[in-house]
């Protein structure tokens, strides 16, 4: 019932939106071919085409947008109330850090792999008038419009770009217990984010892969569809693991259900955990929760640290995803005989088996 309301809330949100903008005066943009609501939005239409010629291949979902969209998080998480309390430097949540500060924060051990798309990044904020902090959510949200099935992700301008680098130890690591986890994100978001909301923040893991945590393979992804928005991710999740897609023994992985896929230890134990694992099971064949759930905690998530009221809504901009792709399924081989249900509140969703030998799931190349 929650979710029907807020699902509701949200798209009546979204039609009093586009109520108001077809009633709001639009601004001609100074490149003679866009308008916006804000003319402080006209900037960015010029950073779309830029991220999606030169750095999406043409708007793809691809490690460049994966990598783009995981950046957003591991710079907005690094925010600390709790650490403020005590006198500390707390870190300023979505405020550039990462970028701005690479050679310091990159090597914090969650952040290892990050240096690549920060470097890819750099030319892009060099050329355009964004602040650093701006222009790595919006980056984020653009990337992941290239992916089928995604929702539109908010885009603001107008954040203050940070002053020094973020402390380390405040951005989760996948080998951490789910304490742990809903304790860094409580803390962050100033007691928001729940367990709950954890839950639908991970749904970016669809479309996401592991390049650091095994060394000698790289590209892994989490679900068989990492170019797709759906709700794959959290099918094969709950499929019981059988082996590694690499070397193994590695911190922070457990055995995954298919050749070449990774599944971290964090999904894996939030997935079973008795808070969580009902929330985790009502994702699976859920794609209109899939896509709202998570535009509301990205929302919230890309301006940690900044004064909402001081930023200019520019999600305009953002494309529209295309719309989902295929249907939700067992991967071949697979039934729901394989499935290490933690919920016992509700049977879990009938879903076919795709057909054909037993799925395998190709690497991501990295960027």
């Amino acid at each position: 019932m929650a979710f029907k309301s807020l699902v509701s809330v949200v798209s009546l949100v979204a039609a009093l939106q586009g109520a108001n903008a077809a009633l709001t005066r639009r601004v001609a943009c100074p490149d003679g071919v866009n308008t916006a609501t804000n003319a402080a939005c006209c900037q960015l239409f010029a950073v779309r085409e830029d991220l999606q010629q030169n750095l999406f291949h043409g708007g793809l979902c691809t490690a460049e947008a994966h990598e783009s969209l995981r950046l957003t998080f591991h710079d907005a998480i690094a925010i600390s109330p709790a650490l403020e309390a005590q006198g500390k430097f707390g870190g300023g949540g979505a405020d550039g850090s990462i970028a701005i500060f690479s050679e310091i924060e990159t090597a914090f051990h969650p952040n290892i792999g990050l240096d690549e798309i920060v470097a890819l990044q750099k030319p892009f904020i060099a050329r355009h008038n964004l602040s650093v902090a701006d222009f790595i959510q919006f980056a984020g949200a653009i990337g992941a419009s290239n992916c089928a099935g995604a929702p539109q992700l908010a885009a603001f301008v107008g954040r203050k770009d940070a002053t020094q680098p973020a402390p380390d130890g405040l951005v989760p690591e996948p080998f951490h217990t789910p304490d742990q986890i809903f304790d860094r994100l409580a803390d962050a978001s100033q007691g928001e984010f729940d367990p709950i909301l954890t839950v639908w923040l991970l749904t970016a893991h669809t479309v996401a892969a592991a390049n650091d945590v095994d060394p000698d393979h790289s590209g892994l992804p989490f679900d068989s569809t990492p170019e797709l928005w759906d709700t794959q991710f959290f099918v094969e999740t709950q499929l019981r693991g059988t082996a590694f897609p690499g070397t193994g023994g590695n911190q922070g992985e457990v055995e995954s259900p298919l050749a070449g896929e990774m599944r971290l230890q964090s999904d894996h134990t939030i997935a079973r955990d008795p808070r969580t694992a009902c929330e985790w099971q009502s994702f699976v064949d859920n794609q209109p929760k899939a896509q709202a759930m998570f535009q509301f905690v990205f929302h919230d998530l890309s301006i940690f640290g900044q004064d909402i009221n001081s930023l200019v809504d520019c999600t305009e901009v953002v494309p529209i995803p295309a719309p989902p792709q295929g249907q939700t399924h067992f991967p071949a081989g697979l039934t729901i005989a394989d499935i290490e249900q933690a919920c016992a509140e509700t049977p879990f969703p009938t879903l076919p088996t795709d057909p054909g030998p037993k799925t395998a799931v190709a690497p991501v190349p990295k960027p």
